[in-house]
């Protein structure tokens, strides 16, 4: 199996015991300045802006908070979309030749677009920013074979790496705006560290007996590490497209009996049929939501920002498990 189907083709059951200490927080990101650079009109504002290209929908998010009106960015894969099965379009190849700067996430995340982008003829400085993040990634055992997970932001200290790889590639080609950058920056570092510890903080609260997380897919492997949850792992691979073999099931049924857990997490990318034919197999209780595991939700929703995404994934862990879900309310640092 191609390492870029990693997430969506793979069928992870992750059985985890996790535990921590106390503190309190709410879903509003703290805003960023938007500030841009004259005063003319905004049609000529935009022809005169360095055009930016980022592929992944979490990754144009966190370019937005650094640079705010000061760019042209140009968002690849839409929301709610996996990056895994994007199909580049003939205006995303004409949106990389003109970019001058190429942000993606890289570890074979997006492998399509990896793949225009590595091949094309654009001169502008192509970055991997989960590569140069963390280059040194957590591997994964996919039949056989060891790949990289790319899914390093759901450990939010991981995502403070991220915005230090954009916000040095954003002042290359617009230093005139460095400082605007750089104190975005440092607003957006302060609320994911205070982020950090409040995801702990409401892991913590979820009851001993009951802190047992199952998940239908392997993409929250630096959550569960982070956020220092022993666990031990149970994989079966899977295509979306083909039917659970019943030896498999039974396997997954076991498990699932053995460590007592009482509910299974899917992925807004998962097959819903997957789900119901492990949820009556199993005899297990499904999230009363989702979690967002690669994508973040559209404009109009509640999960469309990067903060947004993991507070949003940390409730439905905690309420689902029994814990206590307080608002994350960032204190915002003059």
């Amino acid at each position: 199996m191609s390492r870029r189907r990693l997430s969506s083709i793979t069928l992870g059951i992750t059985l985890i015991s996790l535990g921590f200490g106390l503190f309190g927080c709410n879903n509003n990101r703290s805003k960023v300045k938007h500030t841009s650079t004259t005063t003319v009109n905004t049609t000529n504002i935009n022809e005169n802006l360095p055009q930016v290209v980022a592929t992944t929908s979490i990754i144009c998010d966190l370019t937005k908070q650094i640079a705010a009106q000061t760019i042209r960015l140009k968002c690849l894969v839409p929301p709610e979309t996996s990056p895994y099965f994007y199909q580049p379009k003939p205006e995303d190849n004409k949106a990389i030749t003109q970019a001058q700067l190429i942000l993606f996430n890289g570890y074979n995340l997006e492998s399509n677009l990896i793949q225009l982008i590595q091949t094309g003829t654009s001169s502008a400085a192509k970055i991997p920013v989960a590569e140069i993040a963390v280059p040194k990634p957590r591997k994964l055992k996919l039949n056989g074979e060891t790949v990289a997970d790319p899914h390093i932001w759901h450990d939010v200290n991981n995502g403070i790496k991220m915005v230090k790889v954009i916000n040095d590639n954003l002042k290359k080609i617009s230093p005139e705006n460095a400082s605007l950058y750089a104190s975005n920056t440092k607003k957006i570092n302060s609320e994911l560290t205070q982020l950090d510890k409040w995801i702990k903080s409401r892991v913590a609260s979820i009851p001993e007996k009951k802190r047992k997380l199952v998940t239908i897919n392997d993409a929250m492997s630096y959550y569960i590490r982070a956020y220092d949850f022993p666990f031990k792992r149970h994989l079966i691979s899977l295509d979306n497209n083909q039917n659970i073999s019943p030896r498999r099931i039974e396997k997954f049924a076991e498990n699932i009996e053995k460590d007592k857990a009482k509910i299974i997490f899917s992925d807004t990318n998962t097959n819903s049929k997957l789900t119901e034919s492990v949820v009556k197999a199993a005899n297990i209780k499904p999230s009363a939501r989702p979690l967002f595991t690669n994508v973040l939700g559209t404009s109009e929703s509640q999960v469309n920002s990067y903060q947004r995404m993991m507070t949003a994934n940390t409730r439905t862990i905690v309420e689902a498990l029994g814990g206590t879900y307080l608002i994350f309310e960032p204190h915002v640092k003059n």
